[in-house]
């Protein structure tokens, strides 16, 4: 298999899947305002990519499960100094859990792809 071959299974960008990985990571470790960053590349470079449609669903889920607590804490009366500390913890888990899955739909359809 060549080089480009390789680079053509590929099913996101390195920056994208770096992204995803990072949401996760900065929302377990309290860093819940510095995700919007890649949330929201994931959420590009994943619409960008017209050849899996799959990860399109887990990327606007992820954008939506980091926006309601986003949200949430932008309207609510009485905020927190930080979103990592006015984020439910079940908001938390949410984001991470469709985080990870992003991942495992993007390793399985890179596995296929071969």
């Amino acid at each position: 298999m060549s080089i480009e071959t390789h680079r053509n299974a590929r099913t996101v960008s390195l920056p994208v899947s770096i992204s995803a990985w990072a949401v996760p990571v900065l929302v377990i470790g309290q860093f819940a305002m510095v995700a919007i960053l890649p949330v929201a590349i994931t959420l590009i470079g994943t619409l960008r990519d017209t050849r899996h449609t799959g990860l399109r669903w887990w990327a606007a889920a992820l954008t939506v499960a980091y926006a309601i607590p986003l949200a949430l804490w932008a309207i609510g009366p009485d905020r927190a100094p930080s979103l990592s500390k006015d984020m439910h913890p079940a908001f938390a888990v949410l984001i991470v859990a469709v985080a990870i899955g992003y991942q495992v739909v993007r390793i399985r359809s890179r596995q296929k792809d071969r």
